[in-house]
């Protein structure tokens, strides 16, 4: 059985091969290629952004994590739920702005070197998040062909397709798989809760056979303070998603700003929707493994609950939704990625005066070229046969762009008085003090790195148990503020192309 699953997969990546192929046809210009002609449509941008949001995060390190912490895994994705909310009220503003990258955005409030290193920071933690999409379509390439496709070569079949995506057609490309893509994952998530419920006895049933610990607000293996941990989960989903670029050059591509705003009050509904359902087929997939099965690999639960738990059809289109967000969300952000190698490096630090055409193609090498670098990030700890956790990569990618981009980038979208000083100094300090209480601090102090008072790891240590968002978002927020306040307000010229031109003095 486990093979006409793989079959249908891979029937599907060459049907999405041809469609892309089809649909690149209509790129022209620079436009085309990195906003899709500014000319998507409502239903188009709201499954394009459900795709982009909802990745292996969600199917692989979702259901990891509530393999471990039950219910109280939601607390991840309730920081998306809250901060699509908030991004409601500036959809609209965002696509008035209309260019390519958030990087246009920070030059105007900031200048050319909080764009510089805005990119920077943003390129490092969206070549993580498109490596471990890799890591998590090899895994699911794996467990659906029983081990006949290693984890290796699942994880070169899915960046090869990624890859050969964006590259052949950018937004096009992107948008309009997310379409079909986007249905999947909807429909394939309702139709197999039911299913996933009743072949594990039922909706009280969980609370008899699961570990009390997995029905707690916060679960007790999360770290030394378990309410801090979840928290930082729930913060660093909350400050990626108030300042992702994907999602902002959605908006860039959106007809109007009327319907970029009707897209995300639509968005917001198919995402609590989404994520709920995934960690509730979870959660009672732990309930069946537990009974029945004894030997389910967390990160496998719902891609074995579409193998055991639901009818055929039903598996099937489960199993191509979790394929489906892992090309979609590898799509959106090496797209992303590349576009500010190109917009807020090469063009605006290198060549502003570079031909249209040559930029569609120079994108195109960026793509190959950062691609294979995302691979390399995943690929060589897997052959040093490292520990690699998706949750873990999920939380450095989150809080990098997190702290060192959404503040300043938020600021300069809502609070005119945030001056250039201000921004700069977020965005440094942010990212060197999440790169030294990520990577520096461990190395050379090991001993202050504290987890989970009952000696579980799962979850990674912390400094004196204090999550590194807390520390630096204090830090770039801090910064923001502080540094804006001390020194002189922005001019009026610098805040028209975001806030529009201000009112003058009344007559008479």
């Amino acid at each position: 059985m486990g093979h006409i699953y793989l079959y249908v997969i891979l029937a599907y990546l060459l049907v999405m091969t041809g469609y892309n192929i089809w649909r690149s046809r209509q790129i022209r210009s620079q436009d085309d290629f990195m906003v899709a002609g500014r000319s998507l449509s409502l239903t188009k941008m709201v499954f394009t952004l459900v795709c982009t949001w909802i990745g292996s995060g969600t199917f692989i390190a979702g259901a990891e994590y509530a393999s471990y912490a039950g219910w109280s895994a939601l607390w991840q994705p309730a920081g998306a739920f809250l901060g699509i909310g908030i991004i409601y009220f500036v959809a609209a503003r965002i696509r008035t702005f209309g260019q390519y990258t958030v990087g246009d955005i920070l030059e105007v409030r900031y200048g050319r070197f909080a764009r510089l290193f805005g990119a920077i920071a943003l390129i490092i933690a969206f070549t993580t998040i498109v490596a471990y999409q890799f890591r998590a379509g090899g895994y699911i390439l794996n467990v659906i062909s029983d081990g006949s496709i290693s984890l290796e070569t699942g994880q070169a079949i899915t960046a090869g397709f990624v890859i050969l995506f964006v590259a052949i057609g950018g937004m096009i490309a992107v948008a309009h798989t997310d379409l079909p893509n986007g249905i999947i994952i909807v429909l394939a998530s309702l139709l197999a809760i039911p299913f996933v419920v009743s072949a594990a006895g039922g909706w009280g049933h969980a609370r008899e056979v699961l570990d009390p610990a997995r029905f707690q607000l916060f679960a007790q293996d999360f770290g030394k303070y378990p309410a801090l941990k979840g928290l930082s989960y729930f913060l660093s989903t909350l400050l990626l998603l108030m300042g992702v670029q994907s999602m902002y050059q959605k908006f860039y591509a959106a007809r109007s700003p009327k319907e970029a705003k009707k897209a995300v009050a639509i968005w917001i509904v198919g995402t609590i929707v989404v994520e709920t359902i995934v960690i509730a087929i979870a959660v009672y997939a732990s309930v069946f493994n537990t009974e029945f099965m004894k030997g389910w690999d967390g990160r496998a639960l719902v891609l074995n609950a579409a193998r055991y738990m639901v009818p055929g059809p039903v598996g099937v289109l489960l199993l191509a939704a979790a394929c489906a967000v892992v090309l979609s969300t590898g799509m959106n952000y090496l797209l992303s990625s590349s576009s500010n190698v190109m917009r807020d490096i090469y063009q605006s630090m290198i060549n502003p005066n570079a031909d249209p055409e040559k930029m569609v193609a120079l994108q195109k090498v960026f793509i190959v070229l950062m691609g294979f670098c995302a691979f390399l990030m995943i690929f060589i700890p897997t052959v040093l046969k490292s520990q690699i956790s998706i949750l873990q990569y999920a939380y450095f990618a989150y809080t990098m762009y997190g702290v060192a981009v959404t503040p300043a980038l938020f600021a300069a979208l809502t609070w005119r008085r945030a001056t250039w000083q201000g921004g700069l100094a977020s965005i440094i300090g942010g990212a060197v003090t999440t790169v030294f209480f990520e990577f520096i601090l461990p190395w050379i102090a090991p001993g202050v790195m504290q987890g989970a008072a009952g000696g579980s790891d799962y979850f990674g240590k912390d400094p004196w148990g204090i999550p590194s968002i807390y520390p630096a978002a204090l830090v770039s927020i801090g910064l923001l503020i502080v540094v804006s306040l001390l020194t002189p307000a922005p001019k009026p010229e610098t805040l028209e192309p975001i806030f529009g031109k201000a009112p003058g003095p009344s007559a008479g």
